[in-house]
């Protein structure tokens, strides 16, 4: 491999202050760790909480649609679900329809523990809007058409 050229500093400025998946990415984990801290006392993660929010539906879901709504392929769903089963928040079920796909339904107690949960969401997630120098639903509409 031949000698690479040196990338200026000026480019990795350039690239830190402007790079919007950097934001995006830092502005994630700020925001996961502030919800992280405020569900830790259900034992429950912020990505736990979106996942049994996404179960949380008049019939069990498939996989597939969780997946797509959580942005996940289906292998990081199976890895994520796998706690929550052990902890018997949650069940996979033959799917009646089609024995070869499999349902995610939530148990009574993931029922309890997602309605501990939901008080806690809306209080950080009122806290955060708070704080907020641009309106929350022009920022929900621009990463909604980011991610579509």
């Amino acid at each position: 491999m031949s000698n690479p050229t040196p990338i200026p500093y000026s480019t990795t400025v350039h690239i830190r202050d402007s790079c919007l998946c950097l934001h995006a990415q830092r502005a994630a984990r700020a925001l996961a760790r502030r919800f992280d801290t405020a569900l830790k006392a259900l034992g429950l993660t912020n990505q736990q909480f979106s996942l049994m929010m996404a179960l949380n539906r008049p019939e069990p879901p498939p996989m597939g649609p969780v997946a797509r709504l959580l942005a996940m392929d289906r292998t990081t769903l199976t890895a994520a679900l796998k706690p929550l089963e052990r902890r018997g928040w949650i069940a996979v079920e033959p799917d009646p329809k089609d024995k070869r796909g499999r349902r995610l339904r939530l148990t009574p107690d993931g029922t309890a523990v997602l309605s501990a949960a939901v008080p806690i969401w809306r209080a950080v997630h009122a806290e955060i809007e708070a704080e907020l120098t641009v309106d929350s639903d022009v920022l929900r509409q621009g990463m909604l058409e980011v991610s579509v």
